[in-house]
């Protein structure tokens, strides 16, 4: 058990969930003349990059080991939030998101490897929990900032951000390099061993492509789409500001995630999380009440925040093998996959009428619980793991 890499990795947490320009993130690429539906290609650019280097990230991670990854992956980081910073047209917003894409896909599996392994197994969900609600304490820092200090000077929030990740970086450094028990040489036969075991199993493949569906929604509803939701309802930007305060808050439900799972039990929990997602789809769709579009939001991101942790515990138990990170990789690579379809989806519906995206999200939501139930209770009867009921 590493203490100093917990509280390490707490910190990175923290500064990398300071995105100083979180509030008007949308509305300012939109001024900058990039359109909602350039904002999703984007993204789905971005994704599709993040899943042609997951593997090669994966398999690297684990022959250079964990530590060297994170300083590459935040320096990567960092380099982004600079672009962004100066970013004015369609391309250097791409090029923001190229450099993210390879930082995004090196930490994907690498950070919760660190702390898997930095502690007992019995802690991991509440310390996922933790250093997720950390993050949502820079977004609220940030956020909170923004509201009350830096206002309409987008540039100011633009520089203050790239200071944030500077710090992550230089923190990364301090890291203690943590090792599976059984760790195994690296090589061609161990990495196609993981990538047949992984996409044989069928029931892991649905319980990701649940989580996926679920995840992207989440990402495009609360971060890209809400923003036209509240002008829809005609709001100003101070109040905007305000809402991401609140929804910020919200996130710091991942920090309570494994005591409400305790309490109501996996199952209940992972149904509270869909269904709810999915009736908040549908009531935003409806709505130009700027009180039900923020509530709608808010709720969303609660439920959210405490799926987070639950997932990341349940998909670090089903690896079976010393690779971790590229075990995890795998799975963030499907999960990619279907994440570039659905920005897709959403951007082109987004295009044409906001409601039909919102109506599109409450569907795949409920496919997206279907899919991970079915996995979930296929997990239960192979491995008579009663944890998973």
């Amino acid at each position: 058990m590493s203490k100093k890499n917990i509280y390490l990795m707490y910190a990175i947490s923290c500064l990398q969930g300071m995105v100083f320009y979180g509030p008007i993130a949308t509305l300012y690429r939109q001024i900058q003349g990039v359109t909602i539906f350039e904002i999703t290609l984007i993204e789905s650019i971005s994704l599709a990059l993040c899943l042609l280097l997951e593997l090669p990230w994966g398999i690297l991670a684990d022959k250079i080991g964990y530590k060297r990854t994170m300083i590459v992956c935040c320096l990567f980081y960092f380099a982004s939030k600079i672009v962004f910073w100066r970013a004015a047209a369609f391309l250097t917003f791409l090029l923001e998101r190229i450099l993210l894409s390879v930082a995004i896909s090196g930490f994907s599996g690498v950070d919760m490897s660190i702390l898997y392994l930095s502690v007992s197994k019995e802690d991991s969900q509440k310390v996922f929990g933790v250093y997720d609600g950390l993050s949502t304490v820079g977004l609220l820092a940030a956020a909170f900032l923004y509201s009350v200090v830096i206002g309409e000077n987008y540039r100011l929030a633009g520089f203050l951000t790239v200071v944030s990740y500077g710090l992550a970086a230089l923190l990364s450094l301090f890291l203690t390099e943590v090792r599976e028990e059984g760790r195994e040489r690296m090589n061609s036969k161990v990495f196609y061993d993981s990538l047949l075991q992984i996409f044989s199993d069928k029931y892991l493949l649905l319980f990701l492509f649940g989580i996926a569906l679920l995840k992207e929604t989440h990402q495009t509803v609360t971060v890209f789409l809400n923003q036209l939701l509240y002008v829809r309802a005609g709001m100003t930007n101070a109040m905007i500001g305000y809402l991401y305060i609140i929804v910020t808050i919200l996130g710091m439900g991942s920090i309570f995630s494994a005591a409400v799972t305790k309490r109501m039990g996996r199952n209940f929990l992972i149904r509270i999380c869909y269904l709810t997602s999915a009736m908040v789809c549908l009531i935003l769709a409806f709505t130009c009440n700027g009180w039900g579009a923020a509530v709608g939001i808010m709720l969303f991101r609660l439920v959210f925040s405490l799926f987070t942790p639950l997932q990341a515990q349940m998909q670090n138990e089903w690896v079976i093998t010393a690779k971790r990170a590229t075990a995890l990789s795998i799975n963030a690579v499907i999960i990619d996959s279907v994440g570039i379809g659905t920005n897709l989806i959403y951007g082109t519906l987004a295009e044409r009428s906001l409601t039909a995206a919102l109506v599109s999200g409450a569907v795949l939501c409920i496919i997206g619980f279907g899919f991970i139930e079915i996995g979930k209770k296929g997990r239960c009867n192979e491995s008579g793991n009663e944890t998973w009921r």
